[in-house]
């Protein structure tokens, strides 16, 4: 079973006299997936001729890449599981996750993942898909994912994912009170911005803490939406993407988020972290089209800011 993707290019007056790999790179392509087109002579065609990669290119030229996905990931059993899909196109897939369900499949948890719920939805297709997640949430963590569909769609996407070309807006629900004994507490303002280092927590697998010394940089931008009950509803924006970081952030600074079980083990207002990614925004890395996308928060999270519609 082959699944191709043909892509098409007209060659613009910039790019005479330059060879198809630079224009190729130029187009966001690694050169990774660049070797990969040159394995086939038929991948790459240049006015319907075969073009190897070092041919000069001149004005209106017809560049065709032929991407081919030949196999689905052998290791994501298909399992007809809940799959909300937001957008879909030749060469992505944006999905609404749902609480408890893990990105990938692992050893505890083999069969109720996104991953096996998008390989269901291509088998029932009976297209091949090779599981390619951009952007990671945890288990419990809802909201919006980008899935690639095909090798080059997937190396513009983390190349974009690296440079922090891809903005990702979460709703987070907080203690509004501040836990004093918290290592870095302050009283949360209107907006801020947490500068704080994260690394993993030496006695622990899955836990991340601060780490001033040995940490990995990371920034958190936040801002107060609403208050209710002791609680607050923020918008949180990242300029890096840490495991766990809006959670130990928030947690360091005396506002852990309820419900979660790692960062805040005590409380009992929900039973999963109040953390929803819900809104993105990136340039399609074939098209070049700037896509923004929306998912409203869930139920759990909004009964306890009935008054506040967010999407």
């Amino acid at each position: 079973m082959i699944k191709e993707r043909i892509i098409h290019y007209r060659i613009p007056n910039s790019y005479e006299g330059h060879k198809i790999s630079e224009f190729l790179r130029n187009q966001g392509i690694s050169t990774k997936s660049i070797i990969r087109l040159k394995s086939d002579v038929e991948n790459v065609l240049l006015n319907d001729e075969p073009g190897f990669i070092n041919r000069i290119l001149k004005k209106d030229d017809r560049l065709t890449l032929c991407v081919k996905e030949l196999e689905s990931s052998k290791k994501i059993p298909p399992v007809d599981l809940p799959l909300s899909i937001i957008y879909e196109d030749e060469d992505i897939l944006i999905v609404n996750k749902p609480a408890n369900m893990p990105i990938h499949p692992s050893m505890n948890n083999y069969e109720n993942t996104l991953g096996n719920a998008v390989a269901y939805y291509y088998m029932k297709k009976g297209e091949p898909f090779l599981y390619r997640c951009i952007n990671r949430l945890d288990r419990d963590t809802t909201g919006l994912t980008i899935l690639a569909k095909h090798y080059l769609s997937c190396g513009i996407l983390y190349d974009e994912m690296e440079s922090r070309e891809i903005k990702r807006t979460y709703y987070a629900i907080v203690e509004n009170r501040t836990v004093f004994d918290a290592p870095y507490a302050h009283r949360l303002l209107q907006t801020g911005t947490i500068d704080l280092p994260l690394g993993r927590r030496p006695d622990s697998a899955i836990e991340r803490m601060v780490d001033i010394k040995n940490g990995d940089k990371a920034i958190t931008h936040y801002r107060v939406l609403a208050t209710n009950d002791g609680l607050s509803l923020l918008e949180l924006q990242l300029d890096t993407g840490r495991t766990h970081q809006i959670r130990v952030h928030m947690q360091a600074i005396g506002h852990p988020l309820i419900g979660d079980f790692l960062y805040n083990p005590k409380d009992t207002h929900m039973k999963r972290q109040a953390l929803h990614a819900g809104k993105l925004s990136f340039r399609h890395p074939i098209t070049k089209e700037i896509l923004s996308f929306t998912a409203p928060v869930p139920q759990d999270m909004q009964v306890f800011f009935p008054d506040r519609t967010l999407s």
